[in-house]
Parts: C-alpha cells; sequence; structure tokens
C-alpha cells in the first residue's frame, strides 16, 4: 500500500468522509456565508460530483499510463482540492474563532494522506523534490483562492490546463526519449 498508484484511491474516500462532515455532520455552507461572498450557485453535491468525477478521472489516466505527468497532475488536484483546503479550514477556524465545518477530517485525513501520497511520489520519482512540492503549493493555493474568489469557473479553466500541460509534458518527455 505504500505505491504511489495505491495510495491515491485513498483521496476520492477521503473527499467523500470530508464532505460528509462538511454537509452532513455540520453546515459548512451556512458557515461560509457569515465570513464570505456567495459566488458559488453550485449545491455542495455537485461541486462533490464533479470534483470526484475529476479526480476518478485522473487516476484512471495514471492507472493506464503510470507516467509522471498524470501524476503531477494528481498531485496538482490534491494540492488545491485537499491540503490547501484542509489549511483554509485549520486557518479560518483560527482566524474567526468559530469551528469551520471540515477542520476535522481536513486535519485528520487529507493532511496524512497526502503526505503519504506526496512522499511515495518523491520516493518514485514522479516529483523530483521537496521544492517541487512547494511550487505545486503555490499553484494549489493560488487555483483554490481563485475558486473561493471567483467561483466555479475556475475549475473548468484548472482542469482545461491541466489537460494541456499532460499533452505538453508527454510531447516532450517522447521528444526526450529520442
Amino acid at each position: 500500500m505504500q505505491k504511489f498508484r495505491n495510495l491515491i484511491l485513498l483521496s476520492p474516500l477521503a473527499y467523500v468522509i470530508h464532505h460528509f462532515e462538511e454537509h452532513i455532520v455540520f453546515n459548512f455552507r451556512e458557515w461560509r456565508l457569515s465570513y464570505f461572498l456567495d459566488n458559488n450557485s453550485l449545491s455542495t453535491e455537485e461541486v462533490l460530483l464533479r470534483l470526484l468525477a475529476v479526480l476518478l478521472i485522473m487516476i484512471f489516466l495514471h492507472a493506464t499510463k503510470k507516467d509522471k505527468p498524470s501524476a503531477q497532475i494528481i498531485l496538482f488536484f490534491l494540492m488545491t482540492t485537499q491540503i490547501v483546503n484542509a489549511f483554509f479550514h485549520l486557518f479560518f477556524s483560527l482566524y474567526f474563532s468559530d469551528f469551520s465545518p471540515g477542520a476535522i477530517t481536513g486535519t485528520l485525513l487529507y493532511l496524512p494522506i497526502n503526505y503519504f501520497i506526496f512522499k511515495a511520489a518523491l520516493r518514485e520519482h514522479f516529483i523530483k523534490t521537496k521544492k517541487e512540492i512547494g511550487y505545486l503549493f503555490i499553484l494549489g493555493a493560488g487555483t483554490f483562492t481563485l475558486f473561493e474568489l471567483i467561483g466555479p469557473q475556475v475549475m473548468l479553466m484548472a482542469l482545461l490546463l491541466s489537460l494541456a500541460y499532460y499533452f505538453i509534458a508527454n510531447k516532450k518527455e517522447a521528444f526526450n526519449a529520442k
């Protein structure tokens, strides 16, 4: 279970449990609206289904290709939707002195699971250095922030840019292999 391809299978499960905490056990939407603009017209269930579908497609792509670009897209996605999300919940729980629904699973599931995923990605050379993790964090934090400021259009743009990256990176790898 220490392999990257196995560990990434935990991320959709963690996302579903996180969603359960946010929207079944607590009311994240109500909490969020008391501190932030309402710029997301999508229901929480629709966001869950869209993000799960994208994540599962990425996992399937990596399972079939087993290449560096597909792994890096998954790492970007996890950085944006899980790691930065966990820090969002923790930071704003402390900042507002008001528990942010999602902070429990963000801390107890997202952070440990993704620690092992990123550790495996380093070990299996899908990413080369911890510096690359820092770059992914900056990119993920920027994407997450844009999503919070602008809304769901950012999800589509991130998906399209990820696909463009995948095809460009694959062409570059094929060119360098010759």
